[in-house]
């Protein structure tokens, strides 16, 4: 994604917050986007209010997210806002 600049919760340090904190201190790192797997992300936390989008990836398998990446890529530039996408995988 070289378009992008992308890094992980844990190589901010965050692997310790959950889900609302996590989302409050990448709005506030003015990320505009946050890929997840958290499939009951959207069930667990209010993100009508959120100016971050969430792409979620339907699947936790590595093997699997790497045969789609041009369709997470796809979604990931679609993507505005406060959107919230799911990709199949």
């Amino acid at each position: 994604m070289a378009e992008h600049t992308v890094k992980t919760v844990y190589e901010e340090s965050w692997s310790t917050l959950s889900n609302g904190d996590l989302l409050n201190i990448a709005e506030k790192a003015e990320y505009h986007l946050f890929v997840t797997t958290d499939q009951n992300l959207r069930y667990q936390q209010n993100l009508r209010e959120r100016q971050i989008a969430v792409v979620v990836l339907l699947s936790t398998s590595w093997p699997q997210i790497r045969l789609h990446v041009d369709d997470i890529r796809e979604a990931i530039s679609a993507t505005n806002s406060e959107d919230y996408v799911e990709v199949s995988i």
